[in-house]
């Protein structure tokens, strides 16, 4: 088992039901430095159970309730995707494995843009959605959503993003006048306005009074 604790102290401890290294670097920027941020790598393993809720929330619970029974630790979890206007928010918790295989982001953007081939520009609205659930061991829970607007365009650009962020052109990129697709901007930038950065916030002030670090 990976030991990722030691250059964050003894303080109150927080386990992100993850083993993205990604998220757990973001989360660790968000809390205060006492605050011990762990990852599935830091505890015993267990064997997750399927993701078969029918939103965001229900999916994000699921991962965070089973992280907080297992470890006995204040976890918290996320559950994100992309709805579309045109097909009434679809594919939504689906978004992963949109084609029928999970993680095919090639595939997926394509069925995206076939689906979509006869929407006008104007009807192409979309957002990106996070849902954020933080549960202690007692079972109490507190849900967020983190929702990023924007629109589809026709064909994919950029290479600094995943699944359907070559797709996606954010609202801030149509109010500044460049059109970036998320794929086009810095990782830096996106990471500031995405739907997760949007809900960890939001839920930022029930972390640190679960943690009793709140004003």
């Amino acid at each position: 088992m990976t030991n990722m604790t030691s250059s964050r102290g003894s303080g109150p401890r927080l386990l992100l039901a993850s083993s993205n290294l990604g998220k757990l670097a973001e989360l660790r920027r968000l809390v205060p430095p006492e605050v011990t941020v762990l990852g599935l790598g830091d505890v015993p393993p267990y064997p997750p159970l399927p993701e078969c809720g029918a939103t965001f929330e229900e999916n994000a619970l699921i991962k965070a309730r089973q992280a907080a029974r297992e470890s006995g630790i204040l976890a918290l979890a996320d559950d994100s995707g992309l709805e579309v206007d045109a097909l009434n928010g679809m594919p939504g918790v689906l978004s992963a494995r949109w084609c029928g295989r999970h993680g095919d982001d090639v595939a997926n953007n394509e069925l995206l843009l076939g689906q979509l081939a006869d929407v006008p520009d104007e009807r192409r609205g979309a957002a990106f959605v996070s849902a954020v659930a933080l549960v202690n061991p007692a079972g109490h829970a507190d849900v967020v959503r983190g929702r990023w607007p924007g629109r589809l365009i026709r064909e994919s650009r950029g290479s600094n993003g995943f699944g359907y962020d070559p797709l996606f052109v954010p609202a801030e990129s149509d109010a500044d006048g460049t059109g970036r697709t998320s794929a086009e901007l810095a990782p830096e930038r996106k990471n500031e306005l995405s739907h997760r950065a949007r809900a960890m916030a939001a839920i930022l002030p029930a972390v640190l009074s679960r943690l009793g670090l709140g004003g």
